[in-house]
């Protein structure tokens, strides 16, 4: 038996309970690792509230959590890591725990912390794919809407580094750190699509709507095709012609992950962690989360 986080109903994050489950087993191809540490999304308490229900349906008890890093302690037979080795990916059984499974273990450059490691697999891999799906090319401007979040900060950074021209829509507290990333950064909020125009007047060439914001509309017609916006939070991407990405599981470039990692040690990319809880203090995690309060990603440490 090991300690993880559960859930038998939808609700707040009341319902999260420190729990004793059975060590997972790793079959063909997997590995186990001892998480080191374990990343909260926003997905995770989308799907806790039930709010997703539907789209991720899930059977009670809930094991929540993919973004994991750890050190490998048992193998599968024809696994791609060792013991001892230290990996990062997405968890095939719950990362909120002592132990989770991999199918897809990238290992861990010794540059990169194993928080940092855990906190990027989700958005940096979300970050990868909607550029991609975009085509956003060199010489481009590109708009972010959430830059201040931690997709948009990913994606901002990787456009930049691309010779990408990157304008964001960020909240007040965050517009100094939009500027720190590569980008021009503007309030969201009314009067936003303006305040584009004018830190933009070459015009924009596409859209990467992170927020959720009910900013489609206006999107589409700032560059006057809605093949060149893109989505992973407005649900109502597909009433405007928009392209929602994030629901598929087939639709993810997890194969990004040892690219971003090689960023990250070469100090090209930047992964901001706000905090790290212990597993027993999951639910605060959670609701610090929905309260607005985290400025970057948050790390369970089992």
């Amino acid at each position: 038996m090991s300690t993880a986080i559960t859930y038998s109903r939808y609700g707040g994050p009341d319902v999260l309970t420190l729990s004793q489950v059975d060590t997972p087993e790793p079959g063909r191809g997997e590995v186990r690792i001892k998480v080191r540490a374990a990343a909260v999304n926003l997905i995770d308490l989308k799907i806790r509230s039930g709010m997703m229900d539907g789209v991720f349906p899930v059977e009670f008890p809930v094991l929540p959590g993919w973004d994991v890093a750890g050190v490998v302690d048992k193998v599968g037979e024809g696994a791609t890591a060792s013991v001892g080795d230290e990996v990062f990916g997405a968890a095939s059984v719950g990362g909120y725990s002592e132990y989770a499974l991999l199918d897809q273990p990238v290992a861990k450059p010794k540059e990169v912390s194993f928080d940092t490691a855990a906190a990027m697999v989700t958005v940096g891999e979300t970050a990868y794919r909607g550029l991609h799906h975009l085509g956003v090319k060199e010489g481009g401007t590109l708009l972010i809407h959430g830059a201040g979040g931690s997709v948009g900060t990913i994606a901002a950074q990787l456009a930049a580094s691309r010779g990408i021209t990157v304008v964001g829509t960020a909240g007040e507290h965050d517009i100094e750190r939009v500027t720190t990333l590569g980008a021009t950064a503007v309030a969201y909020g009314e009067g936003w699509v303006e305040r584009v125009q004018a830190a933009a007047p070459q015009g924009v060439d596409y859209v990467f709507d992170a927020s959720g914001a009910g900013v489609l509309t206006d999107s589409i017609a700032l560059v006057g095709d809605a093949a060149r916006v893109i989505t992973i939070a407005d649900m109502s991407a597909a009433q405007h012609g928009v392209r929602f990405t994030g629901g598929d599981p087939a639709d993810r470039f997890w194969q990004a992950l040892p690219q971003l990692a090689d960023l990250i040690a070469l100090g090209k990319l930047d992964v901001p962690v706000w905090r790290t809880f212990p597993l027993a203090e999951t639910a605060q995690a959670h609701a610090d989360i929905e309260a607005r309060r985290a400025r970057g990603k948050v790390i369970l440490t089992p």
